[in-house]
């Protein structure tokens, strides 16, 4: 995107200077907000007095899918709210459209995910000839089939699991109940986990724990998470992982599937939507894509 300058971006720096003094490097880094924010405009065939709050709101959804991270956007915000202000008191334009328009959180970044490629080299590293590999296998399917959090997984018990209806009974935050689908794939390795591993793993300890450890108890957490890290290098996956990135990636895939976010709400079992909707990004820059490929206008 090419950066435009303007000569009332000119007139507004030379305003801040006399008026506050400001330093050369924050003026600099103004300019070129700026402009880069008139050349995105210009693109789009609008001018940069007359963009408007809907404009602005647009082109922080592009900055946020773009990788913008929300320190640069809050110092963009910030000078867009000057620039406007500026127009505003010289009488240019009748309103600030930035009024009504917030700054981003800084310090919650976008959630990590994994490309669809890269979970399925996650889920193929397993060398499923093993008990281990095969009970990991099962608890990478059922992790991205359902997007639950790790500690959901490794508490996973036999009564939870319906394999003839095809879904878990999950107990999320705060012991609260939610049924999700687990999917033909998912359902698959925990059949064959159940018949060809888990016995082994128990050695004829009594246990309802699905995915138990060596020891035929409840897994930990971190040792899951172990796992994870383990199956990653073996897949070739170089990208920083965290313990919730599957649960990501299957909150990211189903929206670029063209799922709402309120059913990922649900199967995340998120009790607000507000928290589900850091993903918004995604649902919005999946819109505007089939907007572009299927409009007569796009």
């Amino acid at each position: 995107m090419p950066a435009l300058d303007h000569p009332l971006i000119d007139r507004f720096l030379d305003a801040l200077w006399l008026e506050k003094g400001l330093s050369e490097h924050t003026r600099s880094a103004y300019r070129s907000d700026l402009a880069h924010f008139n050349g995105w405009l210009q693109a789009r065939g609008l001018e940069l007095p007359a963009a408007g709050r809907e404009v602005i709101l647009d082109h922080l959804a592009w900055r946020l899918n773009e990788g913008y991270v929300a320190r640069s956007t809050a110092r963009f915000l910030s000078g867009l709210r000057g620039f406007y202000r500026y127009l505003l008191g010289e009488g240019l334009i009748a309103e600030d459209p930035t009024l009504q328009v917030e700054l981003p959180r800084i310090g919650r970044p976008l959630p990590k995910s994994l490309s669809e490629a890269d979970v399925e080299a996650l889920l193929a590293a397993p060398d499923v000839d093993d008990p281990i590999g095969l009970r990991d296998r099962a608890m990478l399917e059922v992790l991205y089939a359902c997007g639950l959090r790790v500690s959901e997984l490794v508490g996973l018990t036999l009564e939870q699991v319906n394999l003839r209806q095809g879904v878990l009974m999950v107990f999320g935050k705060g012991r609260k109940e939610r049924l999700v689908p687990l999917g033909e794939e998912a359902i698959a390795w925990i059949e064959r986990y159940e018949v060809e591993a888990r016995p082994l793993l128990l050695g004829g300890k009594p246990s309802d724990v699905l995915f138990p450890s060596l020891r035929g108890e409840q897994m930990t957490r971190q040792t899951f998470w172990h796992r994870i890290k383990h199956q990653a290098r073996v897949a070739g996956i170089a990208k920083p992982l965290s313990p919730h990135t599957l649960r990501h990636a299957f909150a990211t895939h189903l929206l670029n599937h063209g799922a709402d976010l309120r059913t990922v709400q649900m199967l995340l079992g998120h009790q607000d939507l507000s928290t589900t909707q850091i993903y918004t990004h995604i649902a919005k820059a999946r819109l505007q894509d089939l907007h572009a490929r299927h409009h007569p206008r796009g």
